[in-house]
């Protein structure tokens, strides 16, 4: 199991389990389909990936129930998600 579920932080983060859990998969299917991650990690695993992504405030779920990006995300990494497709 990931440590990362087992704290309230992140669940905190995000605003709630169903939240977080909305976003996890959202942001699963976009990396599953090819989009780059928004940090520099070794990590393979995508689950571990998204679970980084949302404790460095990287992604967020919007009030459409959307993957969002932070400010900081470059103009490049935007280009590879594709929001239209979730």
């Amino acid at each position: 199991m990931y440590d990362e579920l087992k704290e309230e932080e992140i669940v905190r983060k995000v605003g709630g389990r169903f939240k977080l859990s909305t976003l996890i998969q959202k942001r699963l299917v976009q990396l599953n389909q090819g989009a780059r991650p928004l940090i520099q990690t070794q990590e393979s695993d995508n689950m571990s990936i998204v679970l980084k992504e949302i404790l460095t405030d990287k992604i967020f779920l919007d009030t459409s129930d959307n993957v969002g990006l932070t400010q900081d995300t470059d103009a490049d990494e935007l280009k590879t998600l594709d929001f239209d497709e979730m």
